[in-house]
């Protein structure tokens, strides 16, 4: 997450985000090199805190998950400014690519403009009540690889690894699209017990693995037994992009809910890329692979 000058028109940059992370269930966050970007064109200090978005692709009110966020937090100050933004992105909808979490922090930065400056820590929880679930929020928030914890008053605890630069990613999106929702009612209320400790193993090595830039500890980390495999009807080609083998390929996961599907890599990404194009391709699925890395 950062802010920018150009041409005299403060910047917000939000970064896009996978959640779980294969086993790291809204634990583990990932930041992407894909963005959404909020220009501040018009601030008025007429204490309205007022928030006037205005959208590069137009879009219902009701999906402004950028005002939500922006009126999250009861005011500071008796006269707070008004904004008016425009808003770009680059970051699909509905796509499991941390399009939500990326607007309700875009919010809250736009709030300090309004209403004063606010700490990282604050703006995380807030990012994480108005989510419902701190991993793509502390990746936005604090970049690279992060961990979350969230304590009983609510209150986000990070911690975060900076990702091995040799590590590329690969994101497969097919043209389809699927609610969080939608996709956290195909989950059981509970697992089984095996299943909670073998998710367990595999986080612990994946954090252990990044620490060290251990590209033989990565393989196998991004392996679930918690919520892939009741996802795998509502995402197409999952179950064959999981199977996938390449001696570049570190691993294979859901990113986030859906349907995007991720794959790190070492060395050369345009291989694996060609892969998963292929998959899609032989089910008739339209699908727009991406070669990105981690946001820092």
């Amino acid at each position: 997450m950062s802010a920018t000058n150009r041409r005299a028109d403060p910047v917000i940059r939000v970064p896009a985000s996978v959640g779980n992370l294969g086993p790291g269930f809204d634990t583990l966050g990932l930041a992407l090199a894909l963005y959404l970007k909020v220009t501040v064109r018009k601030r008025v200090d007429d204490g309205q805190g007022r928030l006037v978005a205005r959208f590069a692709e137009p879009r219902p009110a009701m999906e402004d998950g950028i005002s939500r966020a922006f009126h999250h937090w009861p005011l500071r100050t008796a006269r707070p400014a008004s904004l008016e933004v425009a808003v770009e992105s680059d970051i699909p909808e509905r796509a499991g690519l941390g399009s939500s979490a990326a607007a309700a922090v875009a919010g809250l930065r736009l709030r300090e403009f309004s209403d004063g400056p606010r700490s990282p820590a604050e703006i995380v929880t807030a990012a994480a009540a108005l989510e419902g679930h701190p991993d793509n929020a502390a990746a936005v928030v604090f970049g690279g690889l992060t961990s979350s914890r969230v304590g009983a008053d609510g209150h986000v605890t990070v911690a975060r690894w900076r990702w091995p630069a040799g590590w590329t990613l690969v994101i497969a999106t097919p043209d389809v699209q699927l609610a969080t929702s939608a996709s956290r009612r195909a989950l059981p209320e509970s697992v089984p017990l095996a299943d909670a400790v073998f998710n367990l193993q595999r986080v612990a090595l994946l954090l252990h693995a990044v620490h060290t830039r251990s590209a033989a500890e990565m393989i196998g980390a991004l392996e679930d037994r918690c919520h892939q495999p009741y996802r795998e009807a509502l995402v197409p080609v999952l179950r064959r992009a999981l199977a996938l083998g390449h001696p570049d390929l570190l691993g294979v996961c859901l990113s986030g809910a859906g349907p995007s599907v991720l794959a790190v890599v070492r060395r050369d990404p345009r291989p694996i890329g060609r892969a998963l194009a292929a998959l899609y391709k032989r089910e008739g699925i339209p699908c727009t692979v991406r070669l990105n890395r981690v946001h820092q």
